[in-house]
């Protein structure tokens, strides 16, 4: 168990929050910027580090892991919120206390769910030994290196073996599928140069079960970013889905396809820990019913937000910011502030240089003017979480954020 910071007052309220992510930090950080004496903050993770899943793709292309990677005690420096590393694996609500994994014990007065959702794998087989998730820092550092490995493996290699290792697939064609098959199209040209591999041998295909791309968003949209990640040499094959999976072949309905490589996003859903707690009620998605001021339905003191929370727009980074900021207002004045149905902004980049950008009720934004709005908000988030020097560091370098950290040395 790490502790970080905490204070150094006997504390009245004890505020648990679970989760290291968006909401979590969020929660944490709006609670101790009210600076109640009364109020023991603390963060449990089982992570000591915040990790900005929305930019992945770019470690897989061999970006620093400095940019999306930053220390929980660089985010809480100097503030009265004790961390604990730790994963929780059991919840009781009727003794209000939290359970680790290492074996500590965390009671509360109020309990915060930020735990997010994992992937799934809809019971296909194979699919789940044989492919590459893409929900963390390891997991893009892992792909960067088997796709360094496999390219390094092609110029000895007969035509049909090149042809297997030289292919990839991607399956799922929501956002992080499209970012990640957008950055794949211009990263595996630097190998094929690095690795002397003829660039005929080198495909990549989006696998979508759905009729479009990005099928949450207007037909319009969906078809201009078909049509870029096409102008980038990706084939997008829709109305696909995926049977089984082994080590060297991918099984669509009706087709094989031959690879080595096969990145799954096509499927989250809520965190098991949710599950675990038997009070809870869930609707779409394994997610847990909320009232308006998302309590879990029925409890006075238990707040799910972000992923696990069926709210409308949950899933989403912005959304979880905002449902941290509203569960630290409604622990600060109970019942206060209600879910405001926000929409967020959408904004996909489909290979460097080129982004849309879209919010609910405006004109879609592409190319340039769209990566740019994609930049300054990956650059808000950093400001969110850190002092704008700090911030301007990591965003526009990857540079370390603290004096000594080891977090993102994971190969």
């Amino acid at each position: 168990m790490e502790q970080i910071n905490s204070l150094t007052s006997k504390p009245t309220t004890k505020v648990l929050i679970v989760g290291g992510g968006f909401g979590g930090v969020s929660t944490a950080l709006n609670l101790a910027k009210a600076n109640r004496s009364n109020l023991h903050i603390n963060l449990v993770s089982d992570r000591s580090h915040f990790e900005y899943h929305a930019a992945l793709y770019r470690l897989v292309a061999g970006s620093s892991p400095l940019e999306v990677c930053i220390p929980l005690r660089e985010i809480f420096k100097n503030t009265a919120v004790e961390i604990n590393i730790e994963k929780i694996t059991h919840i009781d609500l009727e003794k209000s206390i939290a359970l680790g994994d290492a074996g500590s014990r965390y009671p509360f007065d109020y309990l915060v769910l930020a735990v997010g959702s994992d992937t799934v794998y809809f019971n296909i087989p194979g699919l789940k030994e044989n492919s590459f998730g893409f929900k963390s820092i390891a997991e893009a550092l892992a792909l960067n290196k088997h796709l360094n490995s496999v390219f390094s493996q092609c110029p000895a290699q007969d035509p049909l073996t090149k042809e297997c290792l030289a292919h990839m697939v991607v399956v799922g064609g929501g956002a992080s599928g499209v970012e990640l098959a957008g950055e794949l199209a211009q990263f595996t040209k630097k190998l094929s140069t690095q690795y002397t591999v003829d660039p005929k041998f080198v495909k990549i295909d989006l696998v979508e079960r759905a009729e479009r791309v990005l099928p949450t968003l207007p037909p319009e949209i969906s078809q201009r970013v078909q049509d870029r990640l096409k102008s980038l040499g990706v084939n997008v094959l829709l109305n696909k889905e995926v049977v089984k999976e082994d080590i060297e072949s991918l099984f669509l309905k009706d087709m094989e396809m031959k690879t080595k490589t096969v990145v799954w996003t096509a499927g989250v859903r809520a965190n098991p820990l949710y599950e675990s707690i038997k009070q809870f009620e869930f609707g779409r998605g394994f997610k847990v019913v909320v009232d308006e001021y998302l309590l879990a339905k029925g409890s006075s003191n238990i707040f799910v937000i972000g992923d696990g929370a069926d709210t409308k727009y949950s899933g989403m980074a912005q959304t979880a910011i905002l449902h941290g900021e509203i569960a630290a207002k409604n622990i600060l004045n109970p019942c206060s502030v209600k879910v405001s149905e926000t929409p967020p902004q959408y904004c996909v980049p489909v290979g460097r240089g080129w982004s849309v950008f879209y919010k609910e009720g405006s004109t879609p934004k592409y190319g340039y003017i769209g990566w740019i709005h994609r930049r300054l908000l990956d650059f808000k988030v950093f400001r969110f979480l850190l002092p704008f020097n700090k911030a301007l560091d990591a965003f526009k370098s990857g540079r370390s954020v603290c004096d000594s950290c080891d977090v993102c040395s994971v190969n």
